[in-house]
């Protein structure tokens, strides 16, 4: 089965030693390939653009979803955030592929995920992971950075997922 995950700096492993990425971890401890489609810098609208091409080159059965960051970051508001995400999703479902969502969180004193990750993830009837990067984000010792993991954070992002898509087999 090929596996995608698909996002933004936090996909690609910003902040992260060679091989130490999220995707990198989860590979190993799922026992099969997760592919790196992280884009740093990347907002929703470019990777709504971009994820048609990443599933005709590769025809995953399940994509990992962390998207918003930028778009957070940029001061976008939720409605066109949620829009777009929304857009991802119906491509997805359409082609018949199974999502896991990552919740991306706000940079505020909360670090919680905008509500609007957990209502597509409930809209959409797919695995949510809300409680990772806050975790992370709210742990010095768990970044490379204010909005970055470091090896630590993505392994323990890596767990979560690898839990989730274990428990929603």
């Amino acid at each position: 089965s090929v596996i995608v995950a698909f996002g933004d700096s936090i996909t690609y492993g910003t902040g992260a030693e060679r091989g130490r990425t999220y995707p990198a971890v989860l590979t190993d401890l799922l026992g099969t390939m997760v592919i790196n489609e992280g884009l740093p810098g990347e907002e929703i609208g470019q990777g709504l653009q971009r994820l048609s091409m990443v599933l005709d080159q590769y025809s995953p059965q399940l994509l990992i979803l962390c998207e918003g960051g930028n778009d957070i970051l940029r001061g976008r508001s939720e409605r066109e955030i949620e829009s777009d995400l929304r857009e991802m999703l119906k491509m997805l479902v359409e082609r018949g592929v199974d999502i896991v969502l990552i919740g991306v969180p706000a940079l505020d004193i909360t670090l919680e995920p905008p509500d609007l990750y957990e209502n597509l993830a409930r809209e959409f009837n797919i695995p949510y992971e809300g409680k990772i990067m806050k975790k992370i984000l709210s742990n010095g010792y768990l970044k490379s950075d204010q909005i970055h993991p470091n090896d630590a954070g993505y392994t323990l992002l890596a767990e979560a997922v690898a839990k989730l898509i274990e428990k929603s087999r």
